[in-house]
């Protein structure tokens, strides 16, 4: 289902630019502008597709992974929206596409388009539990090897799970 944008309050500029887009990527579920960034809602099997287009089309070119980030909405069917950041550095162009998830899909590793996108993913997953394929070097990365739970989840406990204080008796935190 595509959403339509208001045309009202876009500029003849970025009207064109969706007008285009939707031809090379008929599958994109929505398109909204938020101030100048465009913000495209794609499937998770579309991910790979979708940012190849973005990165090798000689009208985008948006060869340049400025940031993937998680946020976690616990109501939604898919709770979790994974978002990547792109620049076209040579067209002076932002677009931000957001892949909807839930707590047992996987997405795919964009490692193989951008492979500075493994720390992301690993930060991803560390803090809000979402898995990515073919990342080979999905593992800890901000909390500790025995900890359990990804503490960006908004279900997550603000205590934890485990209790730690410090001993003066031993001179050393103790759970």
């Amino acid at each position: 289902m595509l959403k339509e944008i208001p045309t009202s309050k876009l500029t003849l500029h970025q009207i064109k630019f969706i007008k285009n887009l939707k031809k090379i990527l008929p599958n994109v579920l929505s398109y909204k502008y938020d101030k100048n960034t465009l913000n495209l809602v794609i499937k998770p099997n579309e991910l790979i597709f979708v940012l190849t287009v973005l990165k090798l089309h000689t009208t985008l070119q948006y060869k340049l992974l400025s940031s993937i980030t998680g946020v976690d909405y616990p109501d939604r069917k898919n709770r979790f929206e994974v978002i990547y950041e792109l620049l076209s550095v040579r067209y002076n162009s932002r677009i931000r596409v957001k892949v909807l998830v839930n707590e047992v899909t996987p997405l795919t590793s964009i490692y193989s388009l951008f492979p500075a996108s493994t720390w992301w993913e690993r930060e991803i997953w560390d803090l809000f539990g979402v898995f990515f394929d073919s990342n080979h070097e999905i593992k800890r990365i901000l909390t500790d090897y025995g900890f359990e739970g990804h503490p960006l989840r908004k279900d997550f406990p603000l205590s934890g799970y485990v209790e730690s204080r410090y001993n003066d008796k031993i001179k050393r935190i103790v759970s």
